[in-house]
Protein backbone atom coordinates (compact mmCIF):
# COMPACT_ATOMS: atom_id res chain seq x y z
CA UNK A 1 0.00 0.00 0.00
CA UNK A 2 1.12 3.76 0.83
CA UNK A 3 1.71 2.68 -2.57
CA UNK A 4 8.82 7.97 -6.20
CA UNK A 5 19.83 19.06 -5.62
CA UNK A 6 21.95 22.07 -3.46
CA UNK A 7 20.34 24.58 -4.24
CA UNK A 8 18.19 26.08 -1.55
CA UNK A 9 14.72 26.62 -1.59
CA UNK A 10 13.69 30.25 -1.88
CA UNK A 11 10.95 31.86 0.07
CA UNK A 12 7.34 30.40 -0.73
CA UNK A 13 6.04 32.89 -3.00
CA UNK A 14 4.87 30.77 -5.01
CA UNK A 15 1.35 30.61 -5.84
CA UNK A 16 -0.36 27.25 -5.17
CA UNK A 17 -1.24 25.12 -8.24
CA UNK A 18 -4.81 26.10 -9.30
CA UNK A 19 -7.61 24.28 -10.31
CA UNK A 20 -7.66 21.37 -12.57
CA UNK A 21 -8.65 22.12 -15.64
CA UNK A 22 -12.36 20.75 -16.52
CA UNK A 23 -11.27 18.27 -19.28
CA UNK A 24 -10.40 15.79 -16.30
CA UNK A 25 -8.50 12.41 -16.72
CA UNK A 26 -8.58 12.12 -20.47
CA UNK A 27 -7.33 14.94 -21.75
CA UNK A 28 -4.32 14.06 -18.95
CA UNK A 29 -3.94 10.72 -20.57
CA UNK A 30 -4.20 11.94 -24.28
CA UNK A 31 -0.48 13.21 -23.56
CA UNK A 32 1.87 10.82 -24.80
CA UNK A 33 4.50 11.22 -22.26
CA UNK A 34 2.25 11.09 -18.95
CA UNK A 35 0.55 8.19 -20.37
CA UNK A 36 3.70 6.20 -20.62
CA UNK A 37 4.88 7.39 -17.14
CA UNK A 38 1.16 6.48 -15.93
CA UNK A 39 1.02 2.87 -17.67
CA UNK A 40 5.14 2.17 -15.74
CA UNK A 41 3.75 3.65 -12.68
CA UNK A 42 0.40 1.31 -12.76
CA UNK A 43 2.53 -1.83 -13.66
CA UNK A 44 5.36 -0.87 -11.15
CA UNK A 45 2.29 -1.33 -8.11
CA UNK A 46 0.86 -4.40 -9.73
CA UNK A 47 4.54 -5.86 -9.21
CA UNK A 48 4.92 -4.29 -5.90
CA UNK A 49 1.63 -5.43 -4.69
CA UNK A 50 2.14 -8.69 -5.99
CA UNK A 51 5.79 -9.59 -4.90
CA UNK A 52 5.16 -7.88 -1.11
CA UNK A 53 2.11 -10.29 -0.64
CA UNK A 54 3.89 -13.31 -1.72
CA UNK A 55 6.93 -12.40 0.36
CA UNK A 56 4.82 -12.13 3.73
CA UNK A 57 2.82 -14.93 3.06
CA UNK A 58 6.41 -17.00 2.52
CA UNK A 59 8.19 -15.71 5.66
CA UNK A 60 4.93 -15.84 8.07
CA UNK A 61 4.43 -19.61 6.66
CA UNK A 62 8.86 -20.43 7.12
CA UNK A 63 8.94 -18.64 10.59
CA UNK A 64 5.15 -17.79 11.75
CA UNK A 65 6.20 -14.55 13.48
CA UNK A 66 4.20 -11.43 13.12
CA UNK A 67 7.11 -9.16 13.26
CA UNK A 68 9.32 -10.91 10.40
CA UNK A 69 5.91 -10.99 8.21
CA UNK A 70 5.65 -7.41 8.52
CA UNK A 71 9.06 -6.13 8.14
CA UNK A 72 9.12 -8.17 4.58
CA UNK A 73 5.71 -6.69 3.49
CA UNK A 74 7.03 -2.84 4.11
CA UNK A 75 10.81 -3.68 4.87
CA UNK A 76 11.84 -2.23 1.57
CA UNK A 77 10.61 1.33 3.00
CA UNK A 78 13.37 1.62 5.52
CA UNK A 79 16.03 2.06 2.76
CA UNK A 80 14.47 4.70 1.00
CA UNK A 81 15.38 7.01 3.82
CA UNK A 82 18.83 6.12 2.10
CA UNK A 83 18.02 7.13 -1.07
CA UNK A 84 16.64 10.89 0.48
CA UNK A 85 19.30 11.36 2.20
CA UNK A 86 21.77 10.33 -0.43
CA UNK A 87 21.47 10.68 -4.21
CA UNK A 88 18.04 12.08 -3.97
CA UNK A 89 19.40 14.92 -6.57
CA UNK A 90 19.39 12.76 -9.27
CA UNK A 91 15.73 13.27 -9.66
CA UNK A 92 16.95 16.84 -10.59
CA UNK A 93 19.31 15.74 -13.14
CA UNK A 94 19.98 16.67 -16.66
CA UNK A 95 18.94 13.14 -17.96
CA UNK A 96 15.58 12.05 -16.21
CA UNK A 97 14.62 9.49 -18.47
CA UNK A 98 18.08 7.86 -18.89
CA UNK A 99 17.72 7.90 -14.79
CA UNK A 100 14.13 6.34 -14.82
CA UNK A 101 15.04 3.61 -17.21
CA UNK A 102 18.10 3.16 -15.52
CA UNK A 103 16.33 2.60 -12.06
CA UNK A 104 13.84 0.49 -13.29
CA UNK A 105 16.06 -2.16 -14.78
CA UNK A 106 17.20 -2.65 -11.25
CA UNK A 107 14.18 -3.06 -9.94
CA UNK A 108 13.66 -5.65 -12.89
CA UNK A 109 16.85 -7.25 -11.35
CA UNK A 110 15.49 -7.37 -8.23
CA UNK A 111 12.35 -8.61 -8.59
CA UNK A 112 13.05 -11.21 -10.80
CA UNK A 113 16.21 -12.80 -8.14
CA UNK A 114 13.33 -13.08 -5.39
CA UNK A 115 12.03 -15.52 -8.01
CA UNK A 116 14.97 -17.88 -7.28
CA UNK A 117 13.54 -21.01 -5.76
CA UNK A 118 15.90 -21.73 -2.24
CA UNK A 119 17.15 -17.68 -1.60
CA UNK A 120 17.55 -17.32 2.06
CA UNK A 121 15.59 -15.47 4.29
CA UNK A 122 18.69 -13.25 4.80
CA UNK A 123 19.16 -12.21 1.01
CA UNK A 124 15.50 -11.44 0.29
CA UNK A 125 15.12 -9.29 3.27
CA UNK A 126 18.73 -8.01 2.03
CA UNK A 127 17.12 -7.29 -1.76
CA UNK A 128 14.55 -5.49 0.16
CA UNK A 129 16.34 -3.02 1.35
CA UNK A 130 18.31 -2.29 -2.15
CA UNK A 131 15.45 -2.41 -4.12
CA UNK A 132 13.89 -0.03 -1.40
CA UNK A 133 16.89 2.43 -2.03
CA UNK A 134 16.82 2.65 -5.86
CA UNK A 135 12.97 2.39 -5.53
CA UNK A 136 13.14 5.87 -3.93
CA UNK A 137 15.65 7.47 -6.47
CA UNK A 138 12.86 6.17 -8.87
CA UNK A 139 9.78 7.74 -7.31
CA UNK A 140 11.98 11.11 -7.08
CA UNK A 141 12.13 10.61 -11.01
CA UNK A 142 9.38 10.07 -12.00
CA UNK A 143 7.20 12.79 -9.68
CA UNK A 144 10.55 15.21 -11.36
CA UNK A 145 9.44 14.26 -14.70
CA UNK A 146 5.45 14.52 -14.11
CA UNK A 147 6.21 17.98 -12.79
CA UNK A 148 7.06 18.74 -16.31
CA UNK A 149 5.26 16.59 -18.57
CA UNK A 150 1.78 18.20 -17.29
CA UNK A 151 1.04 21.66 -16.55
CA UNK A 152 0.83 23.05 -12.91
CA UNK A 153 -2.91 23.89 -13.30
CA UNK A 154 -3.50 19.82 -14.21
CA UNK A 155 -0.67 18.64 -11.31
CA UNK A 156 -2.91 17.74 -8.47
CA UNK A 157 -5.38 16.01 -10.84
CA UNK A 158 -2.32 13.63 -11.85
CA UNK A 159 -1.65 13.13 -8.96
CA UNK A 160 -5.02 11.96 -7.75
CA UNK A 161 -5.39 9.71 -11.27
CA UNK A 162 -2.30 8.12 -10.05
CA UNK A 163 -3.34 7.79 -6.56
CA UNK A 164 -6.38 6.45 -7.68
CA UNK A 165 -4.84 3.81 -9.84
CA UNK A 166 -2.41 2.75 -7.07
CA UNK A 167 -5.69 2.10 -4.93
CA UNK A 168 -7.07 0.65 -7.91
CA UNK A 169 -4.12 -1.63 -8.85
CA UNK A 170 -3.42 -2.29 -5.21
CA UNK A 171 -6.97 -4.09 -4.68
CA UNK A 172 -6.65 -6.13 -7.80
CA UNK A 173 -3.06 -6.84 -7.29
CA UNK A 174 -4.28 -8.55 -3.46
CA UNK A 175 -7.21 -10.23 -4.84
CA UNK A 176 -5.10 -11.72 -7.81
CA UNK A 177 -2.49 -12.60 -5.33
CA UNK A 178 -4.37 -14.19 -3.08
CA UNK A 179 -6.01 -16.49 -6.08
CA UNK A 180 -2.61 -17.12 -7.71
CA UNK A 181 -0.98 -18.50 -4.44
CA UNK A 182 -3.83 -20.78 -4.64
CA UNK A 183 -2.74 -22.41 -7.59
CA UNK A 184 1.32 -21.08 -7.49
CA UNK A 185 4.24 -21.09 -5.10
CA UNK A 186 5.35 -17.44 -3.98
CA UNK A 187 8.50 -18.04 -6.23
CA UNK A 188 5.84 -18.30 -9.33
CA UNK A 189 4.23 -15.30 -8.07
CA UNK A 190 7.54 -13.04 -7.82
CA UNK A 191 8.15 -14.42 -11.93
CA UNK A 192 4.37 -12.43 -12.81
CA UNK A 193 6.07 -9.63 -10.56
CA UNK A 194 9.23 -9.93 -12.48
CA UNK A 195 6.57 -9.62 -16.26
CA UNK A 196 5.06 -6.66 -15.04
CA UNK A 197 7.99 -4.85 -13.72
CA UNK A 198 9.25 -5.50 -17.49
CA UNK A 199 6.46 -4.08 -19.43
CA UNK A 200 6.51 -0.74 -17.49
CA UNK A 201 10.20 -1.00 -17.80
CA UNK A 202 9.44 -0.64 -21.74
CA UNK A 203 6.26 1.49 -21.10
CA UNK A 204 8.68 4.38 -19.81
CA UNK A 205 11.18 3.45 -21.75
CA UNK A 206 9.41 4.38 -25.55
CA UNK A 207 7.08 7.09 -24.19
CA UNK A 208 8.60 9.39 -21.78
CA UNK A 209 11.52 11.81 -23.52
CA UNK A 210 14.31 13.35 -22.36
CA UNK A 211 14.12 16.77 -20.44
CA UNK A 212 17.32 18.63 -20.68
CA UNK A 213 16.15 22.34 -19.41
CA UNK A 214 16.79 21.67 -15.66
CA UNK A 215 20.05 23.36 -14.33
CA UNK A 216 22.85 21.08 -12.92
CA UNK A 217 25.72 21.99 -11.06
CA UNK A 218 27.29 25.21 -9.97
CA UNK A 219 25.04 28.07 -10.88
CA UNK A 220 21.28 26.58 -9.71
CA UNK A 221 19.67 28.43 -7.36
CA UNK A 222 21.04 28.81 -4.01
CA UNK A 223 24.81 27.64 -4.72
CA UNK A 224 27.63 29.99 -5.81
CA UNK A 225 28.23 30.12 -9.24
CA UNK A 226 31.79 29.62 -8.67
CA UNK A 227 31.83 26.60 -6.74
CA UNK A 228 33.43 23.60 -8.09
CA UNK A 229 32.03 20.34 -7.89
CA UNK A 230 33.36 18.14 -4.88
CA UNK A 231 34.00 14.32 -5.82
CA UNK A 232 30.25 13.67 -4.46
CA UNK A 233 28.10 16.79 -6.03
CA UNK A 234 25.07 14.46 -5.82
CA UNK A 235 25.21 13.51 -2.46
CA UNK A 236 26.63 17.66 -1.56
CA UNK A 237 23.56 18.52 -3.63
CA UNK A 238 21.14 16.49 -1.48
CA UNK A 239 22.23 17.21 2.05
CA UNK A 240 22.28 20.93 0.77
CA UNK A 241 18.74 20.76 -0.46
CA UNK A 242 17.46 18.94 2.19
CA UNK A 243 18.57 21.03 4.60
CA UNK A 244 16.93 23.67 3.50
CA UNK A 245 13.80 22.21 3.26
CA UNK A 246 13.63 20.87 6.71
CA UNK A 247 15.02 24.25 7.83
CA UNK A 248 11.70 25.75 7.57
CA UNK A 249 8.80 25.17 9.86
CA UNK A 250 5.79 24.92 7.31
CA UNK A 251 7.43 22.37 5.75
CA UNK A 252 8.42 20.39 8.50
CA UNK A 253 4.75 20.44 9.11
CA UNK A 254 3.47 19.38 5.96
CA UNK A 255 5.70 16.51 5.39
CA UNK A 256 5.45 15.30 9.46
CA UNK A 257 1.75 15.03 8.84
CA UNK A 258 2.01 13.36 5.06
CA UNK A 259 4.66 10.74 6.92
CA UNK A 260 3.19 9.62 10.58
CA UNK A 261 -0.27 9.32 10.82
CA UNK A 262 -0.08 7.02 7.44
CA UNK A 263 3.06 5.16 9.07
CA UNK A 264 1.15 4.22 11.44
CA UNK A 265 -1.74 2.97 10.01
CA UNK A 266 0.17 1.33 7.52
CA UNK A 267 1.48 -0.89 10.23
CA UNK A 268 -1.83 -1.85 11.34
CA UNK A 269 -2.32 -3.31 7.78
CA UNK A 270 1.10 -4.76 7.95
CA UNK A 271 -0.74 -7.21 10.53
CA UNK A 272 -3.79 -8.62 8.35
CA UNK A 273 -1.88 -11.55 7.20
CA UNK A 274 -0.73 -12.45 11.22
CA UNK A 275 -4.53 -11.05 12.34
CA UNK A 276 -6.51 -13.18 9.70
CA UNK A 277 -4.60 -15.07 7.36
CA UNK A 278 -6.97 -16.31 5.73
CA UNK A 279 -9.07 -13.13 4.82
CA UNK A 280 -5.74 -10.95 4.88
CA UNK A 281 -6.25 -10.39 1.36
CA UNK A 282 -10.11 -9.17 1.65
CA UNK A 283 -8.68 -6.17 4.01
CA UNK A 284 -5.82 -5.34 1.78
CA UNK A 285 -8.51 -4.77 -1.14
CA UNK A 286 -11.00 -3.13 1.26
CA UNK A 287 -7.95 -0.86 2.06
CA UNK A 288 -7.00 0.00 -0.99
CA UNK A 289 -10.28 -0.02 -2.26
CA UNK A 290 -10.92 2.96 0.38
CA UNK A 291 -7.88 4.89 -1.07
CA UNK A 292 -9.07 4.50 -4.72
CA UNK A 293 -12.77 5.98 -3.49
CA UNK A 294 -10.96 8.95 -1.19
CA UNK A 295 -8.45 10.19 -3.55
CA UNK A 296 -11.12 9.53 -7.01
CA UNK A 297 -13.38 12.19 -4.61
CA UNK A 298 -11.23 14.41 -2.99
CA UNK A 299 -8.79 14.81 -6.48
CA UNK A 300 -11.85 15.47 -8.89
CA UNK A 301 -14.96 16.27 -7.43
CA UNK A 302 -12.97 18.94 -4.51
CA UNK A 303 -11.77 22.24 -5.41
CA UNK A 304 -8.45 23.11 -4.05
CA UNK A 305 -9.61 25.24 -1.21
CA UNK A 306 -12.20 22.71 0.06
CA UNK A 307 -8.99 19.96 -0.60
CA UNK A 308 -7.04 22.01 2.23
CA UNK A 309 -9.81 22.19 4.88
CA UNK A 310 -10.72 18.82 4.28
CA UNK A 311 -6.94 17.35 5.11
CA UNK A 312 -7.27 17.52 8.78
CA UNK A 313 -10.49 15.27 8.93
CA UNK A 314 -9.12 13.04 6.24
CA UNK A 315 -6.57 12.09 8.74
CA UNK A 316 -8.34 11.37 11.93
CA UNK A 317 -10.79 9.65 9.66
CA UNK A 318 -7.73 7.22 8.52
CA UNK A 319 -7.16 6.22 12.28
CA UNK A 320 -10.55 5.99 13.87
CA UNK A 321 -12.78 2.99 12.38
CA UNK A 322 -9.13 0.76 13.15
CA UNK A 323 -10.65 1.38 16.88
CA UNK A 324 -13.00 -1.30 16.31
CA UNK A 325 -10.62 -3.88 16.14
CA UNK A 326 -10.17 -4.06 19.91
CA UNK A 327 -13.96 -5.59 19.58
CA UNK A 328 -12.67 -8.45 17.29
CA UNK A 329 -15.23 -7.57 14.69
CA UNK A 330 -16.09 -10.44 12.29
CA UNK A 331 -14.52 -9.95 8.58
CA UNK A 332 -17.11 -8.29 6.87
CA UNK A 333 -17.14 -5.25 9.59
CA UNK A 334 -13.87 -5.50 9.77
CA UNK A 335 -13.45 -5.14 6.27
CA UNK A 336 -16.31 -2.06 6.01
CA UNK A 337 -14.23 -0.24 8.65
CA UNK A 338 -10.64 -0.52 6.78
CA UNK A 339 -12.68 0.79 3.57
CA UNK A 340 -13.83 3.51 5.63
CA UNK A 341 -10.89 4.50 7.19
CA UNK A 342 -8.78 3.76 3.86
CA UNK A 343 -10.51 7.24 2.07
CA UNK A 344 -8.32 8.85 4.81
CA UNK A 345 -5.19 8.38 2.88
CA UNK A 346 -6.39 11.28 0.67
CA UNK A 347 -5.40 13.69 2.78
CA UNK A 348 -1.89 12.83 1.37
CA UNK A 349 -3.30 15.15 -1.54
CA UNK A 350 -3.64 18.55 -0.03
CA UNK A 351 -0.63 18.22 1.72
CA UNK A 352 1.38 17.31 -1.42
CA UNK A 353 -0.34 20.39 -3.55
CA UNK A 354 0.82 22.77 -0.29
CA UNK A 355 4.54 21.42 -0.75
CA UNK A 356 4.69 21.58 -4.40
CA UNK A 357 3.39 25.21 -3.90
CA UNK A 358 6.66 26.04 -1.87
CA UNK A 359 9.01 24.26 -3.96
CA UNK A 360 11.44 25.71 -6.74
CA UNK A 361 10.97 24.06 -10.32
CA UNK A 362 15.21 22.70 -10.36
CA UNK A 363 14.54 20.42 -6.97
CA UNK A 364 11.07 19.59 -7.46
CA UNK A 365 12.24 15.95 -8.11
CA UNK A 366 14.11 15.99 -5.26
CA UNK A 367 11.51 17.27 -3.11
CA UNK A 368 9.09 15.03 -3.99
CA UNK A 369 10.82 12.39 -3.71
CA UNK A 370 12.15 13.24 -0.15
CA UNK A 371 8.59 13.13 0.32
CA UNK A 372 7.91 10.04 -0.96
CA UNK A 373 11.02 8.40 0.78
CA UNK A 374 9.93 9.76 4.24
CA UNK A 375 6.59 8.20 3.95
CA UNK A 376 7.13 4.59 2.86
CA UNK A 377 9.94 4.83 5.62
CA UNK A 378 7.07 5.82 8.46
CA UNK A 379 5.32 2.60 6.59
CA UNK A 380 8.36 0.62 7.36
CA UNK A 381 8.49 2.31 10.96
CA UNK A 382 4.81 1.66 11.47
CA UNK A 383 5.26 -1.94 10.14
CA UNK A 384 8.09 -2.51 12.51
CA UNK A 385 6.47 -1.62 15.48
CA UNK A 386 3.54 -3.54 15.05
CA UNK A 387 4.98 -6.50 14.41
CA UNK A 388 7.22 -6.00 17.69
CA UNK A 389 4.17 -5.25 19.70
CA UNK A 390 2.15 -7.72 17.99
CA UNK A 391 4.47 -10.41 19.83
CA UNK A 392 3.27 -9.26 23.05
CA UNK A 393 -0.01 -7.61 22.75
CA UNK A 394 -1.51 -10.22 20.15
CA UNK A 395 -2.42 -8.37 16.45
CA UNK A 396 -5.96 -7.62 17.35
CA UNK A 397 -4.80 -5.26 20.69
CA UNK A 398 -1.81 -3.83 18.62
CA UNK A 399 -3.96 -2.83 15.65
CA UNK A 400 -5.93 -0.68 18.23
CA UNK A 401 -2.95 0.28 19.51
CA UNK A 402 -1.46 1.84 17.01
CA UNK A 403 -4.84 3.95 15.60
CA UNK A 404 -5.53 5.41 18.84
CA UNK A 405 -1.69 6.47 18.80
CA UNK A 406 -2.60 7.87 14.81
CA UNK A 407 -5.06 9.99 15.90
CA UNK A 408 -3.77 11.33 19.67
CA UNK A 409 -0.57 12.37 17.27
CA UNK A 410 -2.99 13.92 14.47
CA UNK A 411 -4.97 16.17 17.17
CA UNK A 412 -2.22 17.12 18.85
CA UNK A 413 1.31 17.24 17.48
CA UNK A 414 0.13 17.59 13.86
CA UNK A 415 -3.15 19.89 14.40
CA UNK A 416 -4.89 21.81 12.10
CA UNK A 417 -2.89 25.39 13.14
CA UNK A 418 0.26 23.65 12.00
CA UNK A 419 -0.61 22.84 8.67
CA UNK A 420 -2.65 26.49 8.40
CA UNK A 421 0.71 27.85 9.21
CA UNK A 422 2.24 25.82 6.40
CA UNK A 423 0.25 27.90 3.84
Amino acid sequence: MPSDDASALPSESASPPTAPPAAGYRALLRNREFAGLYAGFTLTVAASTLSGFALGTLVDDRTGSPFLTAVSMYGATFATVLGALTLMSVADGKRPRRTLVTLQCVSLAGVGAQAVPGLPLAARFGLLLVLGFFQSLGTGARMGLLAEVVPASAYALARSLMNITSGGTAVLGFALGALLLRYLNPHEVFVVAAVLTGLGLVAVATTAREHSTRPAGPGRPGTRSDARPGPLPGLRRTWATNTELFSHPGRRALLLNLWVPNGLIVGCEALFISYDPEHAGVLLAASSAGMLLGDLTVGRLLTADRRRRCAFALRLLLAVPYLLFAARPPTMVAAVAVFVAGAGFAATLPLQEQLLALTPDPVRGQVQGVESAGRMTWQGIGAALAGGLALYLGPGPTITVLAALSATVTVTVLSRPFVARAG
